[in-house]
């Protein structure tokens, strides 16, 4: 990526290391992906659901926070 800009990159980049990558989460049977805040609620970033009526649920809308409870994975 090349970026062309005035402003100095150390402006740009500022408090990118401390930037949590979204994650995809399956809540209530709709797939979404979040910004996790703490172990057990995070932040909706954008719904990934082929069902039109989840987007019209105001408690799925982006920027709603979530709670939920994280489950383990067996391998």
């Amino acid at each position: 990526m090349i970026m062309y800009s005035i402003v100095p990159l150390d402006d740009i980049f500022n408090g990118i290391e401390n930037n949590k990558p979204n994650q995809e989460i399956e809540l209530n049977g709709v797939i979404m992906q979040v910004q996790p805040m703490n172990a057990y609620q995070a932040k909706v970033v954008r719904l990934i659901s082929p069902n039109p009526q989840d987007y019209l649920n105001p408690a799925y809308s982006p920027g709603q926070i979530i709670y939920f409870q994280p489950q383990l994975q067996s391998k």
